[in-house]
């Protein structure tokens, strides 16, 4: 009874996650503002089915499932990597270095490198 109703929390918990997340993506107009929703809340919606399905076959079935384990692995350490290279890419392509906020360091952001430095 436990085990079926903290596999059917992480299932609910999964879904909330990845409707938000969906919703997010169409609703956000800004591609910077969408960047955060499959980064942050699908990938959480995701990684909480796979962790649901893992229970379930090691709590229920008693098979550990490696599968699961590794798609959720690769899930958490690829997202927030593909999130930079789309952030990057962004800023390269629709922003220039005179547009962007001051870091309030006298130093340019990294993006820019030493092209954008201030003079002085």
């Amino acid at each position: 009874m436990i085990t079926e109703i903290i596999i059917s929390l992480l299932l609910v918990i999964g879904g909330i996650f990845g409707l938000v997340g969906s919703l997010g993506l169409v609703k956000l107009s800004d591609p910077m503002a969408r960047l955060h929703v499959p980064t942050k809340a699908t990938t959480l919606g995701v990684g909480s089915i796979l962790i649901a399905s893992m229970l379930f076959f090691a709590l229920v079935w008693g098979v550990f499932s490696f599968h699961e384990l590794l798609i959720t692995l690769f899930l958490f350490l690829s997202a927030p990597i593909s999130a930079h290279f789309i952030a990057k890419a962004y800023l390269h392509s629709y922003s220039r270095a005179d547009k962007v906020p001051p870091t309030g360091t006298g130093a340019p952001w990294g993006t820019y490198g030493k092209d954008a430095a201030p003079e002085e």
